[in-house]
């Protein structure tokens, strides 16, 4: 496990090499927000911010989606992974606004985990970009790269990820930490093929340095 030094050498580094990292999906308002972030589960921000323009063209309001055929807004969303239980999760939420929230986006973590298709990551997403309370997302990207970077351990679950980012990381950087990892994930340190031979962090990569290792380079 990395030292308290060590996470503020890795946290120093992601900000010099992504700077300006914030949030990829588009949207103008909170609510629009809540909506490309449902549709981003298993999905990238990529593929989902092709869907929403027109999306968010055709439906302004919860009670635009409330009132559409399930069936039309399927179609309008088919080319997003999940589309018919997104779908059917953005009707139910769009609903509760309605009924419970007066239509808008409630601000508390609490209430933003009770709407459809809405957990722990998406409600830290809205509440971090929307509203800018700290908080922590832990996507694949966040989770792989803290595993690999040995900030967290191997078995622990996104909860635990989430509780030790959140005790090693100051608060006020929450949301800028979230962003920047989420960059360094997608961008650099990629599941598939992480740029560990000209990472600036790989001798402090338990993860980096097996992988070099393979390749018949030592580092440190």
């Amino acid at each position: 496990m990395l030292a308290k030094k060590q996470i503020e050498i890795v946290l120093d580094k992601m900000g010099e090499m992504f700077p300006e990292a914030e949030c990829e999906l588009t949207h103008s308002n909170p609510f629009e927000l809540t909506i490309a972030v449902v549709l981003s589960a298993q999905a990238t921000d990529v593929l989902v911010n092709k869907v929403t323009p027109k999306l968010f063209d055709k439906y302004k309001t919860p009670e635009d989606y409330v009132e559409v055929p399930l069936e039309e807004l399927e179609q309008d969303i088919k080319s997003i992974g999940l589309f018919r239980s997104k779908a059917k999760n953005i009707k139910k939420l769009s609903q509760s606004l309605i009924d419970q929230y007066d239509g808008e986006i409630p601000r508390q973590q609490e209430e933003l985990v009770k709407l459809a298709g809405v957990g722990r990551k998406t409600a830290n997403v809205v509440a971090s970009v929307a509203f800018n309370e700290p908080a922590i997302a832990v996507d694949t990207h966040v989770e792989r790269v803290s595993k690999r970077l040995g900030i967290c351990r191997w078995k622990d679950s996104v909860l635990e990820v989430e509780k030790t980012l959140m005790r090693k990381v100051p608060k006020d950087e929450w949301s800028v930490t979230h962003h920047r990892m989420i960059f360094f994930g997608r961008y650099h340190c990629k599941s598939q093929s992480p740029k560990c031979r000209e990472c600036p962090l790989v001798d402090i990569c338990r993860e980096g340095k097996k992988r070099l290792k393979k390749q018949g380079i030592e580092v440190g």
